[in-house]
C-alpha cells in the first residue's frame, strides 16, 4: 500500500509540473493554457511517452494507480463544472434577440449536421468505431459532440483579447451560456437513454433527476441564500458550503446513472449569487482548486488517447468532423449576426469565438466514453477535433483584429472590469454591461 501511495503522489507531482510547463509554453505562443495542458496529457500517454523504449508511460502510470488518479480527476471536473455553471449569469439571457438567434443557429445547425453525417458516413464511423456506430444514442451523442462551445475558455479569451464590453464579446458570451445549458440537457437525455445497464430504467432516472432539480432549485437554493446571508461566522463560510453542495449534487446524479459532472453543473447554476454576479469569495477558491487538479484529468484523457493507432479511416473521419464542427458553428453564427445588424468584422469575431471547444468538449467526450457511447479510437479522433478547433481560435482572432478596429461598440460597464483575474467576473462585466448593446443590435 505504501508503494502505491508513493506512486500516486509522484504521479501527481509529475503531472502538475509537466502541465505547468506546457501551459506556460502555450501562453508564450498566444494560446489558451488549456491547449498546453491537453498536449501535456497526450505527451505523457501512449502517443508519445509510451512509444519510447521500455514504455516509460506504463511504468510511471501503472494500472493499479490509475483508478486513484481518475477519482482525483473526477473531483477536479466536478468542481470545474460547478464553476462553469456558476459563471453563467442569467442576466446575459437579456442580451437581446441577437444572442438568442446566434445561440440557436450555432447549436442546432451542427447538431443536425452531426446526426446527418453519422447516417451519410456510416461506413467510415463503423470502420473507426465498429462496436458503437449505428445506434440512435450514438448519433445523438455525435450531434452533441460537434456542437459544444466552451464558455469558460471563451470568457478567458474575451478578457485576454480585450473584447469584454464590446458587442461581439457580449453576444458571444451570452450565446455560449445558452448553448452550454442546452447542450448539457441534451447530453443528459442521451445518457439516460443510452441502453447501458444502470440501476434505474431511463424513464425512472429522468423522473428522479427532474425531482432532484426541483428539490435543488425550490428548497436547497433558498436555504443556501438564507444561510449565507446570516451574520459572518465560521459556519457561514461560503467555500465549504459550495464544496459540499457541488460534491453532494454530483453524488446524486452519479447514483442516478448519469455522470457526476451534471450534478456539479446543476450546483453551480443553483448556487446563490451576490447582486446577480458570482461571489468572488466562492468563485476564486473553487476555480483555483479545480485548476490545480485539472491536469490529472488531462493525463487520464491522454492515457486513453493513442494517436499512433489511428489509420487512414481515423484521419479521414477527423477531416469530416472538423468540417462539420467548424462550418456548422461558424457559418450560421456569422450569417445570423449579419442578419441582426452587426458588421462584417463583428460577425466574424462571433463566429470564431463560438467555435471554441476546449475543456468543456473533453469533459463531454469523457462522459460519452465512460458511458460506453463511443470507443477509444473515435474518442481519440474527437479529442483531436477539440484540440484543433480550440487551437485555431487565437490565430483567427489575431487575423481578424480586435477592439475599436473591428467596429465593436463599447458599452456601459458595471461591476468588475476586464483586468480582474477571474474569467467569470470579466464575462459578467461584458454581459451585464452589454445588455444595451445586445438590445441595440437586436
Amino acid at each position: 500500500m505504501s508503494h502505491l501511495v508513493a506512486t500516486v503522489l509522484g504521479d501527481v507531482a509529475l503531472v502538475v509540473l509537466v502541465s505547468w510547463l506546457f501551459a506556460g509554453l502555450a501562453q508564450r505562443l498566444g494560446q489558451p493554457t488549456v491547449i498546453g495542458q491537453i498536449l501535456a496529457g497526450i505527451a505523457l500517454g501512449p502517443t508519445l511517452l509510451g512509444r519510447l523504449p521500455g514504455d516509460p508511460s506504463g511504468h510511471l502510470f501503472p494500472a493499479e494507480a490509475r483508478p486513484f488518479l481518475s477519482v482525483l480527476a473526477q473531483i477536479a471536473v466536478v468542481l470545474f463544472m460547478f464553476v462553469a455553471g456558476y459563471e453563467i449569469d442569467f442576466r446575459t439571457f437579456r442580451a437581446g434577440r441577437t444572442a438568442v438567434s446566434v445561440a440557436a443557429a450555432a447549436l442546432l445547425t451542427p447538431m443536425a449536421l452531426g446526426a446527418a453525417v453519422v447516417s451519410l458516413c456510416g461506413g467510415l464511423f463503423s470502420a473507426v468505431d465498429p462496436g458503437h456506430a449505428g445506434r440512435q444514442s450514438f448519433a445523438m451523442f455525435m450531434a452533441v459532440a460537434v456542437s459544444i462551445t466552451a464558455l469558460p475558455v471563451l470568457a478567458a479569451i474575451v478578457r485576454e483579447r480585450g473584447a469584454a464590453g464590446t458587442a461581439a464579446g457580449t453576444v458571444s458570451i451570452a450565446a455560449a451560456g445558452f448553448m452550454d445549458v442546452a447542450a448539457w440537457l441534451v447530453l443528459a437525455a442521451v445518457l439516460s437513454d443510452s441502453g447501458q445497464p444502470t440501476r434505474w430504467s431511463w424513464p425512472v432516472a429522468l423522473a428522479l433527476l427532474a425531482a432532484f432539480v426541483a428539490f435543488v432549485l425550490g428548497l436547497v437554493r433558498p436555504a443556501l441564500r438564507w444561510w449565507l446571508s446570516r451574520p459572518a461566522t465560521v459556519l457561514s463560510n461560503p467555500v465549504p458550503v459550495a464544496l459540499v453542495f457541488a460534491l453532494g449534487s454530483a453524488w446524486v446524479t452519479e447514483s442516478l446513472g448519469l455522470h457526476a459532472v451534471f450534478g456539479g453543473f446543476l450546483a453551480g447554476l443553483a448556487m446563490p449569487r451576490r447582486d446577480g454576479a458570482p461571489n468572488a469569495d466562492v468563485l476564486r477558491p473553487m476555480e483555483q482548486t479545480s485548476g490545480l487538479l485539472l491536469p490529472l484529468f488531462f493525463v487520464t484523457t491522454g492515457l486513453s488517447v493513442d494517436i499512433g493507432t489511428l489509420g487512414a479511416d481515423g484521419f479521414g473521419l477527423l477531416g469530416v468532423l472538423l468540417l462539420v464542427a467548424i462550418a456548422g458553428k461558424a457559418a450560421p453564427a456569422y450569417g445570423v449576426a449579419r442578419l441582426r445588424g452587426l458588421d462584417t468584422r463583428q460577425s466574424a469575431l462571433i463566429a470564431v469565438m463560438v467555435n471554441t471547444r476546449g475543456l468543456t468538449e473533453l469533459i463531454a467526450l469523457d462522459v460519452g466514453r465512460s458511458a460506453g457511447l463511443i470507443g477509444q479510437d473515435l474518442y481519440a479522433v474527437l479529442v483531436l477535433m477539440a484540440l484543433v478547433t480550440t487551437f485555431m481560435t487565437g490565430p483567427l482572432l489575431q487575423l481578424i483584429g480586435k477592439g475599436k478596429e473591428d467596429g465593436s461598440r463599447p458599452v456601459r460597464k458595471d461591476g468588475p472590469g476586464p483586468s480582474e483575474s477571474s474569467s467569470a467576473q470579466s464575462a459578467h462585466t461584458a454581459a451585464v454591461g452589454g445588455e444595451k448593446a445586445g438590445e441595440t443590435t437586436a
